[in-house]
């Protein structure tokens, strides 16, 4: 039996031509010729998909992003990779199951896969705390990127949280600390880094696992400080106004490209990474090859080196001589 899908508001003029295409590969499994009916119906569905797909707002990427159908970083580990071995614990407090990580095979070649784990069911999102990790995940995260630079193992992040997990246990647990020591350590890691946001990239939680020599972004996904509803909460006291809020953060895959802040954007096919998941683990998958062998040219100084130049360039600055203020443009 297929699963069911879910529809986002501006997806339901999907719903009807979905069902009845159910209905016509059903008649097809008992021998019926529906193939013209099937081949007219593809075609208002791929006409459909591009009238909502080709146009989408902010706001909409970022529902996109949130989609509950949508690939995890657990299924991106089994369908891009082989012989994935998941490792478990910080050696400190405990295993946070909002990170996972261990290491697996790129076709032959190993290398340390990485990411926050929401769940695709309720009891899933529950056991993995919806993909907000706690300081043990981070320290975590990082006792697994150190392994892979003991064996010269290139690093893969999958980058899909709501945030850092903000409970009282959590701060006491040093969950600030534990985030800042990973983009210390991670700065100098002499091993190919590749990080990919393949859902929410929100504030700490995201750049945490973040810091790496080549920064990508699925086209329906978002990266930055802070989520349009909180942000809106803040700046109009209410989360009504959360599709100005994602307008004005700049926060999609575009954006970040033209910010300079990602290196590529991925695509997901004309209906998003939910609709189209074969596909989109397979431009996944040729993107992180094509950044191993560019980063397998360079010696580990050479890629220290543009890391911090990287991460140096991001963000730009005029000063106004007039009251000698200082403002920030990107």
């Amino acid at each position: 039996m297929a699963k069911k899908r879910t529809y986002l508001d501006f997806e339901e003029s999907l719903r009807k031509l979905d069902n009845l295409r159910e209905e016509l590969i059903d008649r097809q499994n008992e021998g019926k010729d529906v193939d013209k009916e099937l081949a007219q119906l593809d075609k208002q569905i791929d006409q459909m998909q591009k009238a909502i797909f080709d146009h989408l707002s902010p706001w909409q990427r970022v529902q996109l992003s949130r989609h509950p159908d949508r690939p995890k970083t657990l299924e991106y580990a089994k369908n891009l990779f082989q012989d994935f071995c998941e490792l478990h614990g910080d050696r400190q407090f405990g295993d946070d199951k909002a990170m996972v990580g261990g290491f697996a095979l790129l076709d032959g070649d190993p290398v340390m896969v990485i990411g926050q784990e929401k769940g695709s069911n309720t009891k899933e999102r529950q056991f993995h705390n919806f993909g907000m990790a706690k300081p043990e995940g981070y320290r975590k995260a990082l006792r697994l990127m150190k392994l892979a630079e003991k064996f010269n193992r290139p690093i893969i992040t999958f980058i899909d949280t709501p945030g850092a997990y903000p409970g009282i246990g959590a701060e006491e647990r040093g969950q600030a600390e534990s985030i800042a020591k990973n983009l210390q350590e991670m700065l100098n890691l002499s091993v190919p880094i590749i990080s990919i946001i393949i859902g929410e990239g929100a504030s700490g939680g995201a750049i945490g696992i973040g810091v790496g020599d080549r920064i990508m972004m699925l086209e329906n996904t978002w990266f930055t400080v802070i989520s349009p509803e909180s942000c809106s909460t803040i700046l109009w006291r209410s989360a009504e106004h959360k599709e100005k809020a994602a307008e004005a953060l700049k926060l999609t895959a575009h954006d970040m490209q033209r910010l300079k802040i990602v290196d590529t954007i991925i695509k997901e096919g004309p209906s998003g990474a939910h609709r189209n998941r074969e596909a989109t683990f397979k431009n996944v998958k040729r993107q992180i090859k094509r950044c191993l062998n560019q980063l397998r040219e360079m010696t580990p100084e050479e890629r220290k080196t543009h890391r911090y130049a990287k991460y140096e360039a991001i963000g730009s600055f005029i000063e106004v001589e007039n009251t000698g203020s200082v403002e920030a443009n990107a």
